[in-house]
Order: structure tokens, then C-alpha cells, then sequence
């Protein structure tokens, strides 16, 4: 089989790959929950999910390095990546051993067509439109549920020293609007400071349980900054695939929630 991947890069995939490895955490719980345990040979050792996965398949490194003998001993078909949790080099290495697919993740309907394409790679279309299905039909209720509500002005706080938060050219962006969340940043993830939030007019501070595990306590950072402050789950706003099915309803609950609703 031939395919363009998300960077439209060409690659030739035998049918239906019997070894996959997997170096992206959101895409490993995909594949498991498209019923493709069995075909997982090897995983990081961030893909924490389904729980108890890393104790039965290869830890081959994390995603920004791997350890790419263990990746050759495992005699992969196939390799999954993303452009952005894993670096350039690592793929140009990892291509010599077997074909390497790059998902690139910015929005919804990006996500939808990653997923349709391991859909057709690994032959799970039925299963994949399913999932596609009900993410649309929940997400239907969710914006149902915020129409009408006054878009709030927010930050999304990712990392902690230095502050940095996601812009709006990421995939976390795409889910803040659809909880009628305004980000007050644009690019990527730009670093920022407690002086420059003050001009800034927030409504909402979110701080992110992943990559940095922010906590209660942190909240005391921004005391000064006259804006709420709530704590979220980083799963449900960056992680893409059927964790989407959950993340509709997490964020139905969200707007269920004083701090965060109108």
C-alpha cells in the first residue's frame, strides 16, 4: 500500500502491518482501542495508557530520543510518529529501519483524518467512523451547551519555570474555542510573565496537568493576576484520537462548573 501521511510525505506500507511501534502516547491508546494490542511491539515510556500497556510491550526510549537499536531488534513494519513529540533526526534514523508515518495535528478535522487513515492501514474503517461518530455527536452537545455563553479571555499554562502557555497555532487552541475560550496568545507555545499577564485582562487562568504537573498549590503564582484560576486535565485539551470520545464529555462537565460558566 501506498500512502501520503500528514506531511504528504510518500510511503509504501505492506498490507495490513503486523509490528507497529509506537512513539506518540495519544496514538499507542488509539491503536489499542482500535483493537490492535496485539499488533503493538513496541511503545515510550510516556504512553501510559491503557494502564498497564508498558508492562507488556518494549519501552524503546521517550519520544524526543529513542533507543534505536531496540527499535531494529524489534523488526518493526511500521513506525508512528508526530511531527511535533518527536525531532527530525530521530525520524531520518528510524526511516532506515522501516516506514515511518508523521501525523501533524492541528485541528479536529486533522485529527479525523489520522485517524481514518490507520483506519485504512491497519483495515479498522468501520471502528474508526464509529469513533468519529460519537466524538461529532458529543461535541454537537457541547456547543449546543456553550451557545450564547460570554467567550472568556484565557491563558493555557503548560510549563512552569519559565511560564509558558499554548498559543493559538496549536491543537490545544482548537479545544479552548470550542469551550468558547479565547486565547489571549498566539504562535506556538511563547513563554510569558507574571508582568506581562497583568496587562493582559484574563477572565481565565488554565493550568495544565502535563506537560508540567501543575497543582493546587501553584495557583499562589497568580494570586496577583485579577483573573479565576482553575486546574485542568492536559489529556483531554492536547491528546487526539479516541481519547476525543472522553475529552467531549470532560468538557461538557467543565462548563458544568461555576468557575468556568457563565
Amino acid at each position: 500500500m501506498e500512502f501520503r501521511d500528514q506531511l504528504q510525505r510518500k510511503i509504501t506500507i505492506s498490507e495490513n502491518p503486523k509490528r507497529i511501534i509506537s512513539l506518540v502516547p495519544s496514538q499507542t491508546e488509539l491503536l489499542f482501542d482500535l483493537g490492535l494490542e496485539d499488533n503493538i511491539a513496541g511503545i515510550t515510556k510516556f504512553c501510559v495508557y491503557p494502564e498497564g500497556l508498558r508492562t507488556r510491550k518494549k519501552i524503546v526510549g521517550g519520544t524526543k530520543s529513542v533507543h534505536i537499536e531496540k527499535v531494529k531488534a524489534l523488526q518493526p513494519d511500521l513506525i508512528l510518529c508526530n511531527k511535533e513529540e518527536n525531532t527530525r533526526e530521530m525520524m531520518l534514523e528510524l526511516e532506515k529501519i522501516a516506514p515511518v508515518h508523521v501525523s501533524d495535528i492541528y485541528c479536529l478535522e486533522d485529527a479525523f483524518k489520522l485517524m481514518r487513515q490507520y483506519g485504512k492501514i491497519f483495515q479498522k474503517e468501520a471502528r474508526v467512523e464509529s469513533m468519529i461518530a460519537e466524538v461529532r455527536e458529543k461535541k454537537k452537545k457541547l456547543e449546543a451547551k456553550t451557545k450564547g455563553k460570554r467567550i472568556k479571555k484565557v491563558g493555557y499554562f503548560i510549563w512552569k519555570d519559565p511560564l509558558m502557555v499554548a498559543g493559538k497555532e496549536t491543537f490545544i487552541n482548537e479545544l479552548l474555542e470550542l469551550n468558547r475560550f479565547d486565547n489571549v496568545f498566539s504562535g506556538r507555545y511563547p513563554e510569558t510573565t507574571l508582568e506581562e499577564l497583568q496587562n493582559l485582562e484574563l477572565d481565565l487562568i488554565l493550568l495544565s496537568s502535563e506537560p508540567y504537573p501543575f497543582k493546587e498549590k501553584h495557583k499562589e503564582i497568580f494570586k496577583d493576576i485579577d483573573a479565576e484560576i482553575e486546574l485542568v486535565d492536559g489529556e483531554f485539551f492536547s491528546w487526539y484520537g479516541s481519547r476525543l470520545i472522553q475529552a467531549m464529555d470532560y468538557f461538557l462537565n467543565l462548563q458544568d462548573q461555576a468557575s468556568v460558566s457563565l
